[in-house]
């Protein structure tokens, strides 16, 4: 029984899909956790440049999420929340971006959870006023690829899955909360083993 139990215990993967809402260009990154390991998936963008109707960006904000989540099966979908600048119809749209995509992945009973722009960059440079290009690079180094996107909405929604991942990382069945990077990378030295450096040309 202990050999079964140790088996299934070691079988244990979550998927994680994370969404940057945009009202032009959507931002996806999908990660696997197998174990105290993290492996990039996928990620890329959704553009809605050409559409002009407000609607109709909403309509193809839900159906591609959808066609993403069916793609992936994620366990847990992880997005941004809408920054809370001075332009109120900048964060009206932002806000029905968001409330859309979420509203897909409730569609497929997959759970969501939200985390502010400042909580994702703190939580993947250790620096919440981090730059896109910064936040890029420590995923790129965290992750170990090497391609850049053409756009950086697809690598800041990778970093709202990355984020979720820090924040409960299941290992030998139990499960434990990270408040930031710092705290991962003292629990976690092998995994992050080459960008610890990095992080000290982050001020917060």
């Amino acid at each position: 029984m202990l050999n079964i139990a140790v088996m299934l215990n070691e079988k244990k993967e979550r998927v994680i899909m994370g969404i940057d809402p945009g009202t032009a260009v959507m931002g996806y990154g999908v990660i696997l956790e197998k174990g105290n390991k993290t492996e990039l998936i996928s990620m890329g963008v959704v553009k809605m440049t050409h559409l002009d109707d407000p609607f109709l960006k909403l309509q193809r904000i839900f159906e591609k999420t959808v066609v993403l989540l069916d793609q992936y099966k994620p366990d847990v979908l992880a997005i941004e929340a809408p920054f809370y600048g001075k332009n109120i119809q900048v964060l009206l749209k932002l806000g029905r971006a968001q409330g859309t995509a979420i509203a897909a992945a409730l569609s497929r009973n997959i759970s969501v959870t939200e985390y502010s722009p400042r909580k994702i960059k703190q939580s993947i440079t250790g620096s919440g006023n981090a730059t896109k290009e910064q936040v890029a690079a420590m995923l790129q180094r965290l992750l170990n690829f090497k391609e850049t996107p053409e756009f950086l909405d697809a690598t800041d929604g990778l970093a709202v899955a990355v984020c979720h991942s820090f924040q409960k990382i299941t290992t030998g069945g139990k499960s434990k909360t990270y408040s930031g990077w710092e705290s991962f990378v003292s629990d976690n030295k092998s995994k992050v083993t080459g960008v610890k450096k990095a992080t000290g040309k982050l001020k917060g």
